[in-house]
């Protein structure tokens, strides 16, 4: 490369070497296996590929550093909603967890550590956007080309960015116009102060209730916006004592009980949450209970309680949300926003609140009907137009139309209640059964029958049809016109179940 002076000196130069650069991109040679993102998703996939001989990968990392969302969430109060037993890989248990519920910083050493422990650091390229992913129909060959003008190719392709990868603003007239400190929940500013601010917080989310009582203690003033109120319970969290991280240490077998009885805990939970049930109407109660038990007030309480079924939206676990909204410097509102100003927030009445800060704790980009960056497949087909009427794939992993392609978190594969984890082992022991079988049969290409994807994702919308998430309110699970891409309709272990077995007759198998 050039330097600045020689650029200045040789203009023309430059700028012909710079659009041979984007004409001829650097290609690496072909692998077996390219995994985009390194998250739990694309480690777990890493670990198991080569666990099973199969170690020609190369896993594209958009950041500098490992981690995926709990890289990139490190808001005050960040942590797991799921038990740490549970929200980590059954094949790298760890039995030094400090807490129940593990906060980010510590989720985050442990999948730095699994780098480590399984000497994954030789497959990962950090700093590679990936811009677009393509099948080459001729070489049967995927080929991702990223930001930084390189191209890598492989046998299979492994879309392992996550779910929850891409902060989302919302969509508020004058959002640009507020002259304050303006701070997402995904992108903390850690270098702000907070001491005698006034703050807004727009949202009531799983992040929102984890920021809420951490900000209260430090801002002067600090009010929260709610849209709708959530179904909030209780949080059974404590220190881990010495003695247990011992006798996990010493007998691993008493540590694979206890993550089973959590297991089997939360698939009892189904039971309320996605089905409307007896169960339903018992975690209804316990909700209404933990926000009596807390909230005094009638009117704030009234505020607080949610008028649809419990499970239709995502349900939080938190002991410190409702204490922190009675602190004397803490104010709910629930009028709808109208718009945002130079000076603050503006609600439908006609009141501006006046901020020097907001926080946005608005979630998430959940792709429904697109892809995070351009995908195309067999003959050029593109997988947002696909998808554009709702998104589909054949056991959330496979998608008509593009050969040796893999997801993780695909369509349909959200869990209500239980661990993400559970879920995704089952993904990625199925990805490795779909590698090995092109590797053992030399294919060019396994190509999941379209047929094979319409039966599966009719039945999986009859199903959901039954379900509370489809119950008639609105959250991220649902497209705009009531479309549910997002969950699975069952048991977690009925979603491993179909997972275990990857029926050929279902595939196009084509050689070279």
């Amino acid at each position: 490369m050039t330097n600045a002076t020689t650029n200045r000196n040789s203009g023309k130069r430059a700028n012909g070497a710079k659009a041979k650069s984007l004409a001829a991109p650097k290609r690496s040679r072909p692998s077996t296996v390219l995994i985009v993102g390194a998250g739990f998703a694309g480690l777990g996939a890493a670990i198991r590929l080569q666990q099973a001989g199969i170690k020609d990968i190369v896993m594209l990392e958009r950041a500098s550093e490992v981690g995926g969302t709990w890289r990139d969430n490190t808001y005050p109060g960040a942590a797991c909603d799921i038990p740490s037993n549970l929200y980590s890989y059954s094949f790298d248990p760890n039995p030094d967890w400090s807490r129940s519920f593990s906060g980010s910083a510590e989720i985050l050493d442990y999948i730095k550590a699994m780098v480590e422990r399984f000497d994954l650091g030789n497959y990962i390229r950090f700093n590679q956007n990936v811009t677009d992913l393509a099948y080459d129909d001729d070489q049967g060959l995927w080929h991702a080309t990223t930001e930084a003008g390189e191209v890598f190719s492989a046998r299979a392709a492994v879309m392992a960015q996550g779910p929850l990868s891409n902060a989302s603003f919302p969509a508020i007239t004058g959002i640009d116009e507020f002259q304050g400190h303006k701070i997402h929940s995904a992108a903390w500013d850690h270098d702000y102060d907070f001491r005698g601010k006034k703050v807004g917080v727009i949202g009531t989310g799983a992040s929102a209730i984890q920021i809420i009582p951490e900000l209260v203690r430090d801002a002067d003033k600090l009010t929260v916006f709610q849209r709708t109120p959530a179904w909030v319970m209780p949080r059974p969290d404590f220190q881990t004592p010495n003695w247990q991280k011992t006798l996990f240490r010493k007998l691993p077998a008493s540590q694979s009980a206890l993550r089973k009885g959590l297991y089997l805990a939360h698939e009892s939970m189904a039971l309320a949450v996605i089905w409307n049930s007896p169960m339903t109407a018992i975690a209804e109660r316990l909700g209404r209970w933990h926000l009596k038990r807390q909230v005094k007030d009638k009117w704030l309480r009234r505020q607080l309680t949610p008028n649809y079924r419990i499970g239709c939206k995502r349900i939080l676990v938190s002991n410190d949300y409702y204490p922190a909204l009675q602190q004397p410097n803490c104010k709910l509102i629930t009028w709808p926003i109208a718009r945002l100003s130079e000076n603050g927030i503006r609600t439908v009445e006609g009141i501006e609140h006046q901020f020097d800060c907001i926080v946005f704790a608005t979630g998430f980009e959940v792709s429904h009907s697109g892809t995070p960056f351009p995908v195309r497949g067999s003959g050029g087909r593109l997988l947002a137009e696909d998808w554009q009427r709702g998104a589909q794939a054949y056991k959330s992993i496979n998608v008509a139309g593009y050969p040796n392609l893999f997801l993780t978190f695909g369509p349909n594969s959200g869990p209500g209640h239980n661990s993400a984890l559970v879920y995704m082992e089952s993904q990625i022991d199925y990805i490795v059964k779909g590698v090995r079988t092109i590797l053992d049969k030399n294919l060019k290409a396994l190509a999941v029958r379209d047929r094979a994807q319409q039966v599966y994702n009719a039945d999986i919308q009859r199903r959901l049809a039954k379900t509370n998430w489809n119950s008639g309110c609105k959250s991220w699970y649902l497209t705009e016109d009531g479309f549910n891409a997002t969950m699975f309709p069952g048991f977690a272990t009925q979603y491993a179940s179909q997972m275990e077995e990857l029926d050929l007759k279902d595939y196009a198998l084509i050689t070279a």
